[in-house]
């Protein structure tokens, strides 16, 4: 006789059945049937891994990551109340950033949803802003079919994150269905034939096209056929901070002109600026708000992408062309097959280029005796970088440096925080990338604020051997990119941005990592050697000068305002 199954096996079935492979979570009384199958399945039944982490709003961070670098579905599961709660700022991240999460969370059981009762919360309504989908199971056998609606709009035309409440008796009910099947994806056409080949006649009577790269361009088989159009038709490429990475080292000297995002004197910028027919591709406005790019409100712009656009004042596109990005971008690529930018925009181009070059190579006041200048950390992260390893990003003023100059040749390799510009993916997000991609180092750079908001990871990262190596740039405890934003605002006067220090490397080592400080930036190179070469977690403390923050900020085109 086979053995009896509950509310917890059809949603271990649901997630197996959507091919999902791991699940990150905390478990809790509310939802711990579920956790049981996890990590004790019936015989014979397949089960998702099971990844504990130290937070609930790490292991979201973490299932955004894995679905950023992969393209599937990041799942994780948390229990009722609080733990719930702790996953708002990883779904909103996902949601904003379009990456593919679904979210499971434990529930009070139903007669006492309505009651002042331990950790009773209405958290579908919680999610319902912030993500594409939010329901809650009344019926144990619904579970199926709620968690099979959450896959589709989590992974729909602009990806995002669903959330699903599970009830405890819900969880807990006996149940004689089976799960369903997963439903294949609906699949978009390209964009309209009519639209792509006025698009092609728009781009050959154009001076100047500029392609414009987001973040949902930057997936695996838009890259592909970009990387293709543009072996063919060498069109100009502005990247998001999210598209980096889409322009490839062979590419790079004829269609790379730099990224834009936050201060609006880049020379992605200024090349759009002199543009006369501006192409973005699954660019969303949450990258970089049009009002930046398009300030003076001038440009031609022809919007490509998977979803309708919003309609802003600075972002009135002549026409949108909406399909699958990759079957778009192919179908254009033969009809403009031997266009080439006329003699004025490849003056523009050169010119642009030289701009490119030098911002690479800034001459700045040198830092501090003791302290490292920024380029001079991104160039030693370059230089210990291989084009296979990951680097995740952290917010702060380190993020705006490494954004602007630390060079990715392929997509998805670079991960940024920049629809939320979150503090703390940095940690989660390299500790999932070494988990996908255990053949190759992650990185992850955060500053010494962001850094403590999921430092605690590092015992997770211990504990499952993740060859990490997380480089926090030190800037004696503040939170660095507020300080300096408010004292360019408010006449060398900031509030509320000083903390107390942490010894970084008794830290990592107290976790089993290995610590290790740069002590003169004549080492940095030296330490950072001995941090790639280890096996494992690595931490490294480099203190950095950061006064060059406001030569960075003092050269702005115009205000965002």
């Amino acid at each position: 006789m086979s053995e009896q199954k509950f509310g917890a096996d059809i949603v271990t079935q649901s997630l197996i059945n959507h091919d999902v492979d791991i699940v990150f979570g905390i478990p809790g009384a509310k939802i711990d049937r579920l956790f049981e199958r996890f990590d004790h399945p019936q015989a014979g039944q397949k089960t998702p891994k099971l990844l504990v982490a130290r937070h609930e709003q790490n292991a979201a961070f973490m299932a955004q990551a894995f679905s950023r670098i992969t393209g599937k579905t990041g799942v994780v599961v948390a229990t009722s109340g609080p733990g719930v709660g702790n996953l708002v700022t990883g779904l909103m991240t996902a949601s904003a950033e379009n990456d593919a999460v679904l979210a499971i969370g434990g529930q009070v059981p139903r007669k006492d949803l309505n009651r002042l009762t331990h950790q009773s919360t209405d958290s579908a309504a919680l999610f319902k802003s912030i993500t594409n989908y939010s329901a809650e199971i009344q019926d144990a056998n619904n579970i199926s079919e709620i968690i099979a609606n959450a896959f589709a709009a989590a992974n729909g035309p602009k990806k995002g994150a669903a959330f699903v409440s599970l009830p405890q008796d819900v969880d807990d009910a006996p149940v004689t269905c089976d799960a369903l099947p997963e439903v294949p994806a609906a699949q978009q056409g390209p964009a309209s034939l009519a639209d792509l080949k006025w698009l092609a006649d728009q781009i050959k009577n154009a001076e100047l096209p500029v392609l414009l790269v987001g973040a949902r361009g930057s997936d695996d088989a838009t890259v592909e056929a970009l990387h293709s159009l543009l072996g063919d038709t060498k069109l100009p490429v502005v990247e998001t901070f999210q598209g980096a990475g889409v322009i490839s080292r062979d590419l790079e000297e004829e269609t790379y002109f730099g990224r834009i995002g936050l201060f609006r004197n880049q020379t992605g910028d200024k090349l759009l600026s002199k543009s006369d027919l501006v192409i973005t591709v699954g660019y969303d406005a949450i990258e970089y708000e049009p009002r930046n790019w398009n300030k003076e409100n001038t440009l031609n712009i022809v919007a490509l992408d998977t979803v309708a656009v919003e309609i802003d004042n600075n972002y009135v596109p002549k026409r949108q062309l909406v399909g699958d990005l990759a079957q778009s971008l192919n179908l254009l690529a033969e009809d403009i097959k031997g266009y080439e930018i006329p003699a004025a925009g490849q003056a523009v181009l050169k010119e642009m280029k030289a701009d490119l070059k030098a911002a690479s190579e800034p001459t700045y006041t040198p830092a501090q005796e003791n302290l490292n200048h920024p380029l001079d950390v991104v160039e030693a992260i370059q230089a210990h970088v291989t084009d296979d390893m990951t680097v995740s990003t952290d917010i702060g003023s380190h993020y705006i440096w490494m954004a602007r100059h630390f060079k990715s040749y392929v997509a998805r390799h670079f991960l940024i925080s920049n629809g939320m510009q979150t503090l703390g993916v940095g940690l989660p997000w390299a500790m999932t990338a070494a988990m996908v991609r255990p053949n190759a180092k992650s990185v992850s750079v955060s500053g010494d604020g962001g850094f403590f908001f999921s430092a605690m990871e590092l015992e997770t990262a211990v504990r499952l051997n993740l060859n990490t190596v997380h480089i926090v740039w030190n800037d004696n405890g503040h939170y660095d990119m507020v300080k300096f934003q408010e004292e360019m605002k408010y006449n060398g006067e900031s509030a509320g941005v000083k903390f107390g220090n942490i010894d970084l490397v008794k830290y990592a080592e107290s976790f089993g990592a290995k610590g290790l400080r740069v002590d003169s930036p004549a080492e940095l190179n030296k330490v950072l050697d001995e941090a790639f070469a280890t096996e494992g977690p690595v931490v490294v403390d480099v203190p950095v000068d950061y006064t060059h923050n406001y030569e960075l900020g003092s050269q702005l085109i115009e205000s965002e305002g």
